[in-house]
């Protein structure tokens, strides 16, 4: 290297050695002399890995450097990346004077340059916040609407708070009129803001619609490529979801589904004794809650739960900028956030139906039996009155009711955009959506089993 020369006393140098390959170095540092000036000569990769490893030798060797001159060569340099250029500032920082570079590319200037244009910046906010030494801190009131610049610190109606000054009186001074004087600005007139027209709504619902489409081929998507992604689907997460999902709500459902079994019998043994047909309560109770009300219930008790949940969760990683550090490492949202909920959904909604469908039947039984009605004969009411292709389309219907939940959950979570309320918006978002497509899928469902005959 031309004007190159070392001495042993004032040389050194200090390898970077990668951990999981011991005999392999990825970075070095020497340090010298050259012409009455320290040299610090970096080769290698000056990545995350190599000048984290280099970084206290090279501040130490610029703070001892300080008062002669200090020159980085670059020339051996394989990578470099935003590591190597923090690490590049804080040599300059700690030797107090801007250094000499030498043998750097446009690449390294260039990142040099992004790297002291964020630090500037980020020092800035802090220096205009902090007061010099000697310089009193100042309070000035801001201007109210309607004054001027010029205007901020006189006070209104012609007072001060102490002694009036030259030419201020107590009273209004000369030329004041009710309205507004000269240097002031009067207050424009507030216009009403205009409603949303029947445009706009129908634009924003065309645009979900559009939105909720796009989001459902990615799933579907990513559920094809999940044979070449199956690393990230991790069991663990798919537990924990159904965990939350299904076990932790278990009690609510039951005691949702018992009374509900007790308020459908009670409601329905009024009629009924009209026409003395008591017993066929039984029959109305087990059909109303094993076709309809057992998957539909715990839908929107899930819908509550978990939905907002979903969402809150994953929008909450959106904000966090997350979601955006998982596509930037090369892992898919849809595949590592999305299917795991919408697979734990799908698979504890039946289990949970069933439940609230059984919690209804036996509060519907505590109700036959005050009435007087045998045990016996209820179960053979039940037992008549609804078979295994009901019981079949109850638990279809809530694999159906479980994917359009978690789905619009994750979206909503997805599509959360910035600021404190975005959060919430995403959940009150999913809980809504979730119940109202509820209602409409099981309408949809509805009419198909009727034309099924099912």
């Amino acid at each position: 290297m031309p004007g190159w020369r070392s001495t042993d006393r004032a040389a050194a140098d200090l390898t970077a050695v990668h951990p999981d390959t011991a005999h392999v170095a990825i970075a070095r540092l020497t340090i010298g002399q050259d012409g009455g000036r320290v040299a610090l000569a970096f080769s290698g990769r000056l990545n995350a890995a190599g000048a984290g490893v280099l970084w206290n030798a090279a501040i130490r060797a610029a703070t001892r450097a300080r008062g002669q001159g200090l020159r980085c060569d670059l020339a051996a340099v394989e990578a470099f990346d935003m590591a190597g250029a923090a690490l590049l500032l804080a040599v300059e920082r700690a030797h107090g004077t801007p250094i000499e570079l030498a043998g750097e590319n446009p690449h390294v200037t260039a990142l040099l340059a992004l790297a002291r244009r964020a630090a500037a910046e980020a020092a800035a906010p802090s220096a205009a916040q902090v007061p010099t030494k000697g310089q009193p801190q100042r309070q000035t009131e801001r201007p109210t609407h309607g004054q001027t610049q010029g205007q901020a610190d006189v006070p209104t109606h012609g007072k001060t708070k102490g002694r009036p000054t030259q030419g201020q009186t107590e009273g209004p001074t000369q030329g004041q009129t009710d309205g507004p004087t000269q240097g002031q600005v009067q207050r424009p007139s507030q216009r009403p803001t205009p409603g949303p027209t029947m445009f706009t709504v129908l634009a924003a619902s065309l645009d979900a619609l559009a939105n909720g489409v796009a989001f459902l081929g990615e799933v579907l998507v990513a559920v094809l490529r999940l044979p070449t992604r199956r690393r990230m689907l991790r069991l663990g997460d798919l537990l924990r979801f159904a965990d939350d999902a299904g076990v932790r709500a278990l009690p609510l459902v039951v005691l949702l589904g018992f009374l509900m079994g007790m308020i459908l019998a009670f409601q329905s043994a009024i009629p009924m004794h009209r026409f003395g047909a008591d017993l066929f309560v039984a029959d109305l109770v087990t059909i109303s809650l094993v076709r309809e009300l057992g998957p539909l219930l715990s839908a929107v008790i899930l819908a509550g739960r978990t939905g907002s949940a979903f969402a809150a969760e994953i929008g909450t990683m959106k904000v966090n900028q997350e979601v955006d550090a998982l596509v930037t490492m090369g892992l898919d949202p849809m595949t590592m956030l999305v299917l795991p909920r919408l697979i734990a959904v799908m698979l504890v909604l039946p289990a949970l139906a069933l439940a609230l469908d059984v919690a209804g039947l036996l509060g519907m039984t505590a109700v036959m039996r005050g009435l007087g009605f045998p045990t016996a004969s209820i179960l053979h009411q039940v037992q008549g009155a609804a078979g295994v292709t009901d019981l079949l389309g109850g638990l279809f219907k809530a694999v159906c009711f479980g994917a359009a939940i978690a789905a619009i959950g994750c979206r909503a979570g997805l599509s959360t955009g910035n600021g404190p309320r975005a959060v919430g918006l995403s959940a009150t978002a999913a809980v809504v959506g979730g119940i109202i497509s509820t209602i409409a899928l099981d309408g949809v469902l509805a009419l198909l089993f009727y034309r099924l005959n099912l």
